[in-house]
């Protein structure tokens, strides 16, 4: 490790990590604060292996994982990247490893750390202490959630209301998303030691939203709204208004249907031009990082809860995109995707810092 077409409007309707202190080659409650050092536009770090989670410390510097190594990393403005160890019981396989981390909106006093992860058994939200730059033995907070060699969603915020929002893919079973009683094809909401939070729609379950395929990003406005990107299987992608209880369709629909009973996207794309996983919402517009797609999608947001035309940003430029977040100082930090598929560069997978003024 080293330092064109849019998106069409939907029609409405385990033991300690083990350490490796070597030096090597959006939005909701987060406990990011103003940065101390801020990153310069351009290739952050390079040679990393399938990151796929970033979330910030107070202090500006970022954690990211990475999928098939199982490992988390610190990860300065400057570029300096430290390993701070490796998460046990990691099983990688296809599209599951070790997947998102959220910072804990408390950390400052709790100092925890959450991951995602996919072990021999399931997939499971774990929590790990991170003191002296090293992470703690993992707690387990949640578990059950099923496993497969793809459709493990991931994604894991805290909300603006403090609660820890985890995404859940069908693992291969679309049935899953329906089902009320899998944790499968869902959206859900907890708090941080694993129970449901107060508020949530189904009674005594996690389940903040259901009927999905694979969500793999989730980001909040500034009035609090919430929005998840999602995979299709062979005709759309979409970007999604989440609402508690609600219904996604899926797999009875895919995109925009006008089906009473499910709710249609706020947008949706060809799978050939997003496949899209990481989200933010920064000034008004929602930023979604596209594999297939190789892009990074920006879709203005309007007043009224809906949206603009989709703009393609740096088309091709770094290749598969897997996340994107801000770091407070008017910055996107991406992270690539090449290694495992696509056309994977010397350097890759990498991080890249990209200033929004320079988004146009």
């Amino acid at each position: 490790m080293s330092a064109a077409p849019s998106g069409t409007a939907a029609p409405s309707g385990g033991g300690s990590p083990s350490g490796d202190a070597g030096q090597s080659a959006g939005a909701g409650a987060s406990a990011t604060a103003s940065p101390s050092a801020t990153a310069r536009p351009g290739v952050l770090a390079t040679d990393l292996v399938s990151p796929w989670g970033i979330d910030f410390l107070p202090d500006g510097d970022a954690l990211v994982t990475e999928r098939d190594t199982g490992r988390v990393l610190r990860v300065s403005p400057g570029g300096a990247v430290k390993a701070l160890g490796t998460v046990p019981g990691v099983r990688h396989g296809g599209e599951g490893g070790l997947l998102g981390i959220a910072v804990a909106p408390d950390f400052g006093r709790s100092r925890n750390v959450f991951v995602y992860a996919t072990t021999e058994q399931d997939n499971r939200v774990l929590c790990m202490r991170l003191a002296d730059d090293a992470l703690g033995s993992p707690t387990v907070v949640l578990d059950g959630i099923p496993r497969a060699g793809n459709h493990n969603g991931g994604r894991l915020a805290f909300g603006p209301d403090g609660y820890l929002y985890v995404t859940t893919g069908d693992a291969g079973v679309p049935s899953r998303a329906q089902d009320l009683g899998s944790l499968g094809g869902k959206i859900l909401r907890i708090d941080q030691e694993g129970r449901p939070a107060p508020g949530n729609p189904f009674d005594g379950s996690p389940v903040w939203s259901y009927g999905h395929r694979n969500v793999q990003g989730i980001a909040w406005d500034a009035d609090g709204r919430m929005y998840a990107s999602e995979f299709g299987q062979h005709t759309y992608d979409e970007l999604n208004l989440i609402r508690p209880g609600a219904n996604y369709g899926w797999p009875e629909v895919e995109g925009a249907a006008g089906v009473k009973g499910y709710v249609d996207p706020l947008r949706q794309w060809p799978t050939d031009e997003a496949s899209p996983s990481g989200i933010a919402v920064v000034d008004d517009a929602v930023y979604l990082a596209a594999l297939r797609g190789e892009s990074l999608w920006r879709v203005p947001l309007t007043a009224d809860g809906g949206t603009g035309e989709p703009v393609r940003l740096l088309q091709g430029e770094y290749g598969r995109l897997r996340a994107v977040e801000p770091d407070g100082a008017g910055n996107l930090w991406l992270l690539t995707s090449n290694v495992s598929r696509g056309n994977p560069t010397p350097d890759d997978d990498r991080i890249v810092v990209v200033a929004l003024k320079e988004l146009g």
